[in-house]
């Protein structure tokens, strides 16, 4: 019986790659761009700081994630997100002494326990930003047309931006009971996970996938209608600055957080091309969370983007996977002798080349440089060392080229630099 993977734990198999490693790069050059550095953090990390920072009335907390002891006894969870082994690692190491500003960037895997389905699996990946130390609206602005950027940069059209304001800890109590009182009516209609919570997490009802759910809190009070007046002021001077850098949005007051950190203005990137799973990208403002979990009293802001939901968004337009530039086919013991020494110098130039190391017969070797898409074949052979010329063939429209073997790598270079060069 052969081993297959874990269920909800995908493989990324080479021909994904290259997609993969596009939207990392994107994200390296436009969060570099706007002042962000990059953070890693341990997969592992203590169940303690999961449970302050997310909630434990959280379905993460009590249902989704993967929690074991180590041969300690210690508590160590596998991170469902990003955020909070950020923050821990910005106390721990007192990053907030060397800027006042700090600006994080992360990409990785995190681990839930739930039902895979369409871009939503057990282990899945995302690329995060946080920025920390600044509570001006226009830090807001800023990293929201940060990411509009990114889907800019890596041609992802089909989303829009989504905001709203989850208030802070002295105008959310109310709304929140007002919430609760509303629920209380319609307790009968919600669904067995929301009758559950109800009381110890109401806002998630407002963001339950169940059509009894929805159809219950059509009429549900509105969390703008409860703002402090500097919640208020904060979320009206968000959508000014927006408006000012050209940055499309719209107002959803029913969006919540699946994390009790949030505070203030929150955000979704949707998408209609996934189906229930429609959000590609989410966060908000977190301004107590560094404080809780033992650090400075330092506002912050972030997001995370699910790296599979990008996968299956950019779709056929993914990028392709690089192919070889250059096919070396060989016949005879010494021209695979002179081969195989140029196959080493191309492709320390960064030419990517191959050859046959099995003796397949020169038919065969065509076969396999087609399979590979090689843009050119060159031929050596008895014929083309005692003739001192080799035939570089451009596999597009079959044109031959001939190559002295005296110089031959300095040759091949120069031809297919060149020929990079003119493709750009």
């Amino acid at each position: 019986m052969s081993i297959t993977g874990i269920k909800g734990m995908n493989d990324i198999l080479p021909s994904d790659v290259a997609t993969w490693q596009f939207l990392e790069e994107t994200a390296r050059n436009i969060f570099g761009t706007y002042g962000c550095r990059e953070i890693r953090v341990p997969v592992v990390e203590k169940t303690e700081l999961f449970c302050r920072s997310i909630g434990e009335t959280t379905d993460i907390v009590e249902k989704e994630m993967y929690t074991f002891n180590d041969k300690s006894s210690h508590s160590l969870t596998l991170r469902p997100e990003g955020t909070a082994p950020v923050m821990r690692a910005f106390i721990q190491h007192k990053l907030y002494n060397l800027n006042p500003v700090s600006k994080l960037y992360y990409m990785g895997p995190m681990f839930r326990y739930e039902r895979p389905q369409k871009g939503r699996y057990r282990q899945f990946h995302q690329i995060g930003a946080e920025i920390l130390g600044e509570d001006d609206p226009r830090i807001d602005a800023q990293v929201l047309a940060m990411l509009s950027h990114y889907f800019d940069a890596v041609g992802i059209d089909d989303v829009s931006l989504q905001i709203n304001s989850l208030g802070c800890t002295e105008c959310r109590p109310q709304y929140r009971q007002a919430l609760v009182e509303f629920l209380q009516q319609r307790l009968e209609q919600l669904c067995p996970d929301c009758q559950r919570r109800y009381t110890s997490n109401p806002l998630r009802v407002l963001d339950c996938k169940s059509k009894s759910c929805k159809e219950a809190t059509v009429d549900a009070p509105s969390v703008l209608d409860h703002l402090c007046d500097g919640c208020d002021s904060h979320f009206d001077a968000v959508q000014n600055y927006l408006n000012m850098l050209g940055t499309t949005y719209s107002i959803n007051n029913r969006m919540v957080r699946g994390l009790d950190y949030y505070t203030k203005t929150t955000f979704e990137m949707v998408t209609n091309n996934l189906g229930a799973q429609n959000a590609v990208a989410a966060g908000g403002r977190y301004d107590g969370l560094v404080e809780e979990l033992g650090g400075p009293a330092l506002p912050g802001i972030g997001f995370a983007m699910g790296v599979e939901r990008l996968v299956l968004l950019l779709g056929e337009n993914g990028v392709k996977t690089p192919t070889p530039k250059l096919f070396l086919a060989t016949m005879g013991e010494e021209a695979e002798k002179l081969a195989f020494t140029l196959l080493h110098q191309l492709q320390r130039h960064g030419i990517q080349s191959e050859m046959d190391f099995s003796g397949k017969s020169l038919k065969a070797q065509l076969r396999r440089a087609n399979k590979l898409e090689c843009a050119y074949t060159l031929f050596l052979g008895e014929n083309e060392l005692a003739d001192g010329n080799a035939q570089l063939k451009r596999m597009a429209d079959g044109e031959q080229t001939t190559i002295a073997l005296d110089g031959i790598f300095t040759g091949l270079c120069s031809l297919l630099d060149d020929e990079a060069t003119t493709s750009l």
